[in-house]
């Protein structure tokens, strides 16, 4: 069962250029569908690289930014646990 995907003309232009490359180096034709098929098992295999490139990116502190974080911080001196947390948080 075929179903339609859409797509900008710009995704359909590249699919399209895809499409012919893989002709003119392979001597084969193969449909745009092939193409999206073979591009979604390859993704289905590397699956945590596919969902982190869809995370938001962050740019890491810089060092003076991550010494002012930390300079606020003062100890208790009280070890809190894993445990201590998720009796806080889940009873």
């Amino acid at each position: 069962m075929a179903t339609s995907v859409k797509m900008d003309d710009d995704t359909k232009s590249r699919l399209e250029r895809l499409q012919a490359e893989i002709r003119l180096k392979t001597g084969n034709r193969v449909t745009q569908q092939e193409i999206l098929a073979l591009l979604v098992e390859h993704a289905i295999e590397s699956k945590a690289e596919l969902i982190d490139s869809f995370r938001e990116k962050r740019v890491p502190l810089a060092e003076s930014e991550r010494e002012k974080f930390h300079d606020g911080m003062v100890s208790s001196g009280v070890t809190t646990t894993e445990e201590d947390i998720d009796d806080v948080l889940y009873g």
